[in-house]
């Protein structure tokens, strides 16, 4: 459109009339013919009043004036234009001595050619099928859609009323336009239950179109956010056997995935992922049904090379259209790493292998990022931890990637490379890791194992599983894999103490974390294990009457007592068992007692959480630090503590020494 107004410019110039030297005259004729030949040529003739009747101008403008915002759009360019052309004609007047111009009293200005064009496109847009309606619709829905203020709920259904006494006959005339279609979104978000009922039976057949629209795949997720079992069944059913086809459209993969994500029971994922399998199980819904993917994939090599071949198809072109974070997709993919071979794994992992990151916040994702470490090779695993390093910690911090994590702890033999990538991404962030629910496990595989206090049987059953899967892969024993990652990673563990005390310690789990670290003897060079023994004393000094001191967490108790009996407990046999840890138990007992209890002894039995404190001092540290004969001289003090019925540790201190 702007080159169509240059051309009528350029074609005003060369008709004016001038007066110059010869020298001049030969450089305007020159220019002249420079502008007729423009003006001859298809932007300058589409400029003409004529061409603004034509077919191919109407086109032009339905395509590019659907809003008022664009054809804002278009007058600014229209003005950029008339911008550069008085650029270029006052470089003509420098070369030019004299010249006299004649202005055409009938020409029209940029703003008067806008404004036809404005009028004319209204002029077609009412003369379309429903145009009158559609204008009056709009001009309502205006009023509905304001929020600020937001229309009463009174005002609202008055509105929706309106609107739908004249949209109810055109409604499939409305949703493939862009304005239009919020108009129909709105409607359904206002109305009642029988209206949007109303609503999607008009658009069946359709739904399939509305999936792949630009505008249209809006309005088809609002039916399914607002509707009703059935009308969810209803758009379900139409697109079934049309999945793997939606899966590869940029519009309709959306769809999909929030139809499967939101909206889809338990059995509909079920028929939805199965008809990925292939053509017999898109076209009959009951094919498979009530079979594993491995079930029906052991019933003939034909069936699982047929699955496997449909499954890898629709995977690859979804990831190369970059729908790899789709949750759908990711239980397509725990289908297909179900029954692939090594062939199969090798080309797999290298289509995923610089985007995993995008599999771990699902658990369907998840469990495809586990096998195929597992089946990986060395050099295939270096790849993997690669991309993943920059992810590091969202990787530890998530549900499900934190088994991705203990995975790669599990399987990969490089252990300094396995190090090196995540060290220096979480360094900065280890206090927080250690307190996290999720982030601490996998340094808790690297402390005790698969522990059955901090991985449930389900998930130590999936991890043993690729265990086995890895074995033809990983060669080193497990302990010693678990052994020299321990080692590597133990003085950050210590760092964390000994610099986030206070944020760990706040929390339950970080106390846990503590404990386990120390209990556990993590190896580290005796100044770094000191720093952090001295960070932790330090963090409960103060008066424990004050509610934010630490001590009056149960968990800090529990800690504490631990650390100064220096001792698991054994839950089968019901006893302690004693360890020997530099700086823990009657070393670590006295420290604390001189440093941190001190003259508030009383306080100390007469609180009925840090009086178990006490007890467990007076059983480990015994006569050291002279607190037999300081407990003696508190004897009324005990007894009044120990008559608190809740104060159970004063009671228990008050039998264990016999006042």
């Amino acid at each position: 459109m702007g080159s169509a107004n240059r051309g009528t410019k350029r074609t005003g110039s060369a008709e004016k009339v001038v007066t110059k030297k010869a020298k001049i005259n030969n450089k305007k004729a020159k220019a002249v013919s420079e502008s007729e030949e423009e003006s001859d040529s298809p932007a300058s003739d589409s400029a003409s009043e004529d061409e603004l009747d034509s077919e191919s101008s109407d086109d032009e403008l339905d395509q590019s004036s659907d809003s008022d915002d664009e054809l804002d759009q278009s007058e600014d360019e229209l003005d950029k234009d008339e911008i550069k052309l008085g650029e270029d004609k006052e470089e003509d007047d420098e070369d030019e001595e004299t010249e006299d111009r004649v202005v055409d009293p009938n020409k029209k200005t940029s703003a008067e050619q806008h404004a036809e064009q404005r009028k004319l496109l209204a002029e077609r847009k009412l003369q379309r099928k429903s145009g009158v309606e559609v204008q009056h619709i709009k001009s309502v829905w205006e009023r509905l859609r304001v929020k600020s203020p937001k229309p009463p709920k009174e005002v609202r259904d008055k509105l929706c009323d309106e609107i739908w006494k004249y949209a109810q006959d055109c409604i499939k005339d409305l949703v493939m336009k862009h304005d239009a279609s919020r108009v129909v979104q709105t409607l359904v978000k206002y109305s009642s239950k029988e209206r949007r009922e109303v609503i999607t039976s008009s658009l069946k057949g359709n739904f399939y179109e509305l999936a792949t629209s630009s505008y249209g795949k809006y309005l088809l997720v609002k039916l399914l956010h607002y509707g009703s079992k059935d009308s969810r069944e209803l758009i379900l059913g139409e697109l079934h056997g049309k999945l793997r086809k939606l899966m590869r459209h940029r519009e309709g993969a959306y769809v999909v995935e929030d139809l499967f994500v939101l909206y889809a029971t338990a059995d509909q994922k079920k028929q939805m992922i199965r008809e990925f399998w292939g053509a017999e199980y898109a076209v009959f819904k009951d094919s498979g049904k009530g079979k594993t993917i491995t079930e029906v994939a052991e019933e003939s090599v034909e069936k699982r090379t047929t699955i496997a071949k449909n499954l890898e198809g629709t995977i690859t072109a979804s990831v190369e259209k970059g729908s790899t974070g789709f949750q759908i997709l990711h239980a397509a993919m725990r289908e297909y790493v179900q029954i692939i071979n090594d062939e199969e794994a090798r080309t797999m992992i290298e289509l995923l292998q610089d985007q995993f990151a995008e599999l771990i916040h699902t658990a369907e994702g998840c469990e495809v990022a586990c096998t195929l470490i597992a089946k990986a090779t060395a050099k295939e695993r270096k790849q993997i931890v690669k991309s993943l390093r920059e992810h590091a910690l969202n990787l530890f911090k998530n549900e499900f990637g934190n088994l991705v994590v203990t995975t790669l702890f599990m399987t990969v033999d490089d252990t300094v490379m396995v190090h090196k990538a995540f060290q220096a991404e979480i360094a900065d962030h280890i206090g927080e890791i250690v307190a996290d629910k999720f982030s601490r496990r996998p340094f808790l595989y690297l402390l005790n194992g698969l522990d059955g206090r901090f991985f449930n049987p389900m998930v130590k059953k999936e991890l043993q599983k690729y265990v086995e899967l890895s074995k033809d892969t990983s060669k080193k024993p497990s302990d010693q894999r678990r052994s020299e990652l321990l080692e590597k990673f133990s003085p950050l563990f210590y760092k964390g103490i000994a610099e986030s005390t206070t944020d760990i310690l706040s929390e339950n789990i970080g106390a846990q974390f503590v404990s386990e670290v120390f209990l556990n003897n993590a190896p580290v060079s005796d100044d770094k294990r000191a720093e952090a023994i001295d960070a932790l004393i330090e963090a409960y000094k103060g008066d424990i009457d004050d509610e934010e001191h630490l001590i009056n967490n149960p968990f800090s108790v529990r800690m504490l007592k631990a650390l100064i009996q220096c001792g698991k407990w054994n839950n089968k046999t019901k006893t302690l068992t004693k360890l020997e840890i530099p700086g823990l138990g009657a070393e670590f007992g006295v420290k604390f007692y001189e440093e941190v209890i001190g003259e508030d002894l009383s306080k100390w039995i007469s609180n009925k959480n840090t009086s178990f404190v006490v007890v467990a001092l007076f059983e480990s540290v015994g006569e050291k630090a002279q607190l037999q004969k300081n407990l003696k001289k508190l004897k009324k003090e005990i007894k009044a503590a120990a008559a608190a019925e809740d104060n159970k540790g004063a009671q228990l201190l008050m039998k264990l020494t016999g006042f």
